[in-house]
């Protein structure tokens, strides 16, 4: 869900909490992995604050700039231990195996609802039976789950004694993890990519919200120059040299790339004539490109997309790697009323030339439709069906229904 944005241009989300909010819904928690940045899941955790401004708000650390906090309505976080070990601001992440311990620290005993965002480990806080527990889950702990062989290939692990220290590490967590999804009452994924993930990993339904993006941020861009355009985080499963390398195959086309990052330097030596490479951008450059593009090009997998839509906002086509969120966010039709793009089937730079030659040879897409299409996943859509799914949780786990919780449904089995 990760993209370039400039996070001092954000502005907190105005409150959206119905009024009776106490007695609707008791005392609320709300719980996030880990805040140190303004990424994809803090933009889903600002919009559950706007709903809920009166929650308790729990991380296992809190290191969120200051300058811009108000995007958690101010709140400053109950933190963990871990927030107060040896070098937690810079590297935390290297406190994995401690964070189930730190998480269950929580004594969240006196909350009526809990709700938490989880890409790690948010999800396995400790509740009882007379709590709803909602967990919109971003993605189960990737790297313990199906990607754990591309991680361990990635971190040069794969043979020796640091490669088994880290499967049995990843081998725990994957029972904690499995485990610890017995505690959640309903589950909500970001796209039904993440709810077959949920179902493998868990063993249970969830149901899908879209995370919200800020569609009113990129404005509607009619004419499109000769170029396409990547932005993104260049970090390897991003792909980016691998559509740098496409079009050095093809000097007749322009490619324009935006963002910075671990793979900075490999894109820029495979970086022909007809390639930018300009590194990281303000918003202003980035929307601006992003208007003037000829089509958008993805190659990731990724949970969701945030920069796809944000593309389709700006009336800019989609070429994206067809697995994954993509699938759910571009529509790749022959019928150029409906199409905002089109998918290829491989992440290889042959599959990459391939799709920018068929793109050139369908008929124009439509920026009317691709913005149209955008607008499926505003904040004000994310947090009225975020919304439904939490009073439909309360109204189980509190027989107004008559029937039993998600959780309970799943445990009968």
């Amino acid at each position: 869900m990760a993209h370039v944005t400039h996070v001092a241009q954000v502005a907190p989300v105005a409150s959206v909490a119905p009024t009776g909010e106490g007695r609707r819904f008791g005392r609320v928690a709300i719980i996030h992995d880990w805040l140190v940045s303004y990424a994809g899941s803090e933009k889903v955790l600002e919009q559950i604050i706007a709903m809920w401004p009166h929650a308790d708000l729990f991380s296992i650390v809190d290191f969120f700039p200051e300058q811009h906090r108000g995007v958690l309505g101010g709140k400053h976080a109950s933190t963990s231990f871990i927030q107060r070990l040896p070098r937690a601001r810079s590297s935390f992440r290297a406190y994995l195996p401690l964070m189930p311990l730190a998480i269950e620290q929580f004594d969240l005993s006196q909350y009526d609802l809990v709700i938490s965002s989880s890409h790690a480990v948010a999800k396995g806080v400790l509740t009882g039976p007379h709590q709803v527990h909602v967990s919109y889950v971003h993605s189960p702990i990737r790297y313990a789950w199906d990607l754990q062989h591309q991680y361990l290939e990635q971190a040069g692990i794969q043979r020796g004694l640091k490669s088994w220290i880290a499967r049995w590490m990843l081998h725990y967590m994957r029972i904690w993890d499995q485990r610890t999804a017995h505690g959640v009452d309903a589950f909500v994924s970001n796209s039904e990519f993440v709810a077959r993930r949920i179902r493998k990993a868990y063993g249970c339904d969830a149901a899908v919200v879209y995370p919200p993006v800020d569609v009113e941020r990129f404005e509607l861009g009619e004419a499109h120059e000769d170029f396409y355009l990547v932005a993104s985080r260049m970090v390897p499963y991003k792909r980016i040299p691998l559509i740098v390398e496409a079009f050095a195959a093809m000097p007749q086309r322009r490619l324009v790339v935006i963002g910075d990052g671990p793979d900075f330097e490999r894109a820029a030596a495979l970086a022909t004539p007809n390639v930018s490479v300009l590194g990281f951008q303000p918003d202003s450059v980035l929307i601006d490109h992003m208007q003037r593009a000829r089509a958008f090009v993805f190659a990731a997998e990724e949970d969701f997309g945030i920069s796809l839509v944000e593309a389709q906002a700006c009336g800019t086509p989609v070429i994206a790697f067809g697995r994954g969120g993509a699938r759910e966010i571009v529509i790749d039709s022959p019928d150029s009323e409906q199409a905002t793009g089109l998918f290829f089937k491989e992440q290889s730079a042959s599959a990459i030339i391939d799709a920018v030659e068929r793109f050139e040879a369908r008929a124009p897409v439509d920026p009317a439709v691709c913005r149209n299409n955008a607008m499926r996943f505003t904040g004000e859509r994310f947090r009225r069906e975020f919304m439904n799914v939490v009073e439909r949780a309360l109204e189980a786990e509190n027989g107004v229904t008559g029937v039993p919780s998600m959780a309970r449904r799943w445990r009968s089995a």
